[in-house]
């Protein structure tokens, strides 16, 4: 990461208006990769998280100026993934892992944070929190991965939101779970808190007011199969997030 891209990130994340574009931790597919991080580029976002491969780390690299992190639940998979160039490293998401009734337990996430840390001494290391977890056994466990030196803490949740009306309403619905636990978690924890899984231009506001110092979005971009259009969510979520109220920290 430049120096110039890095105080990019941390001013971003001092403003809480960062903003994370994901294409999957279980996307390969090089070209819808490639076709997402420059979409993020081009609309303003602040990073990209893509699957770590060194492949992809290294076509990103050679197409977009972004920091680029890479996601895995295997630390040596992040490991060579930060070797062939990635600027930051992160334990999940989640979310593709459930369908096949693949859980987290806090106890493995730690151990993999543990792991991933001995290899990664330096990088900056973001850890998801499993929201099949109870929001106080959350919170707990976000309190332990700071201990353990993780940089940012990820929260998640849509997967487990069952919408019942469409429109705003819907979109609210489907957040509320990673909503709830960015509020849970951004008041026992002092590194910043990503806000991810589920979000749209309706409910990013409220993840900033619910104490995230950014927002991780995937499906409300990559979802869409024309790069122009992809540019145009990103540039409405940055707008969206540039407008969203802060509170005031007590």
């Amino acid at each position: 990461m430049t120096p110039a891209s890095q105080a990019a990130l941390f001013n971003a994340l001092a403003q809480r208006r960062a903003l994370k574009i994901i294409s999957g931790l279980q996307n390969f597919d090089l070209e819808s990769v490639l076709k997402i991080a420059r979409a993020a580029q081009q609309g303003g976002a602040t990073w990209v998280d893509i699957a770590a491969s060194p492949e992809l780390v290294q076509a990103v690299r050679a197409q977009v100026d972004l920091p680029i992190c890479v996601s895995a639940v295997n630390p040596q998979q992040l490991a060579v993934a930060v070797q062939a160039g990635a600027d930051m490293a992160e334990i999940g998401n989640y979310d593709s892992f459930y369908p096949s009734g693949r859980v987290f337990s806090a106890e493995e996430v730690l151990e993999l944070t543990r792991q991933t840390r001995s290899l990664l001494p330096r990088t900056l290391l973001s850890v998801t929190v499993p929201h099949t977890l109870p929001l106080d056994q959350q919170a707990e466990l976000a309190e332990k991965l700071e201990d353990l030196g993780a940089d940012f803490i990820q929260t998640e949740g849509s997967t487990s939101a069952k919408p019942r009306h469409s429109g705003s309403l819907g979109l609210i619905e489907k957040a509320a779970p990673t909503l709830a636990a960015t509020y849970e978690i951004s008041r026992v924890v002092s590194v910043p808190v990503i806000c991810a899984s589920g979000l749209s231009t309706v409910t990013v506001p409220l993840a900033i007011a619910a104490g995230a110092s950014a927002v991780g979005v995937g499906k409300a971009v990559s979802r869409l199969q024309d790069e122009v259009a992809m540019v145009a969510q990103v540039r409405a979520l940055k707008e969206t997030l540039a407008g969203a109220r802060v509170p005031a920290l007590v």
